[in-house]
């Protein structure tokens, strides 16, 4: 059975439906995008997170395109253009947005026809699916069987192409799931599916996790990756960093899963770490946990250290971090 949030951004006649993320499980809700602008919205608003915000792009480019389809070529594509610096800004940290636009660009520049954009984004989400199964399968190839897996923040397909991969294998898992504050992404998104796919799930507070892995009851811990440095270098939701070192002082394996090492990001000095709202820590599901008077920071992501990083899993197999360059041998750079 297909998970829910495995199919959460759905391009329509009228607009892009996005499943609110911010709600589920408790509300299924779906908010219509009818506009380019109102999906870069969404994106910054958390509406969707993890691999949404790549398939919301892919279909908020062709919302775009539709309404420039009267227009001359080159005019068309520079608003095309436009729209995509927009989208990718809307989450700087992951590097899927630019993805995203690429490949739709790609399909218009091609033809010279902006059409051509909704045929992107088609081949861009067959391409991602793609890439997340073979990433599955082998995350699912590094686990024995009966064992169980720690895991931070929403891994999205990354974590459902696993535990699939993993079922096909006839090998079962457990996992204990980090609540992930300040959205409760682990909570509500990763637990949830996790129980939807029949898995055995508990759930752990953040600030639970190194006594958990120091416990012994852990065999891997398992992430995604928002975006791998070339040099090894792994960044992802705030939180992860914490649980890499301690997996590391407890002899727990770190699998950092990213369909590929970004080129443009040789070192950290290349990612843009992103902050939010620092009044977001300060409550959980829109209740206040702290009064106004006291400050919250919120950087959304941490960087690892390739030393506390066991190994990368990628769509072309699985490489220790000090190698990433062999991702790309044989190919023109």
């Amino acid at each position: 059975m297909q998970p829910v949030l495995a199919d959460s951004v759905r391009l329509t006649d009228d607009g892009v439906l996005i499943l609110d993320r911010r709600q589920f499980p408790f509300e299924r809700n779906w908010v219509l995008c009818r506009t380019a602008e109102e999906v870069g919205r969404a994106i910054e608003d958390m509406v969707t997170q993890s691999s949404g915000p790549y398939f919301a792009v892919l279909y908020g480019m062709v919302l775009k395109a539709r309404t420039l389809e009267a227009l001359p070529f080159e005019q068309a594509r520079a608003q095309l253009a436009d729209t995509a610096h927009l989208l990718e800004n809307t989450r700087r940290t992951n590097n899927a947005l630019r993805k995203a636009t690429k490949i739709v660009l790609e399909h218009v520049d091609a033809a010279r026809d902006i059409a051509r954009a909704l045929e992107g984004a088609k081949e861009g989400d067959r391409r991602y699916r793609a890439k997340s199964q073979a990433l599955g399968e082998h995350t699912a190839n590094l686990l024995q069987d009966n064992a169980t897996v720690m895991t931070h923040c929403w891994a999205d397909l990354y974590l459902t192409e696993t535990v699939r991969a993993a079922q096909e294998q006839n090998k079962t898992l457990r996992f204990f799931c980090t609540e992930t504050r300040p959205y409760l992404q682990g909570a509500r998104l990763t637990a949830e599916t996790l129980i939807e796919m029949g898995v055995d799930t508990t759930l752990i507070t953040d600030g639970m996790g190194a006594a958990v892995l120091q416990s012994g009851q852990v065999d891997a811990l398992v992430t995604a990756a928002d975006r791998v440095t070339m040099d090894g270098h792994v960044v992802n939701k705030v939180g992860t960093l914490g649980l890499a070192v301690a997996a590391h002082a407890f002899g727990v394996p770190f699998h950092a899963q990213v369909q590929a090492p970004d080129l443009q990001a040789p070192t950290t000095d290349h990612v843009e770490i992103e902050y939010r709202d620092g009044s977001e820590v300060l409550q959980v599901l829109g209740r206040p946990s702290a009064t106004p008077r006291v400050k919250g920071h919120y950087p959304a992501f941490d960087v690892t250290p390739p030393r506390f990083v066991t190994t990368v899993v990628t769509d072309r197999g699985v490489y220790n971090a000090g190698e990433l360059d062999k991702y790309y041998e044989g190919e023109q750079r």
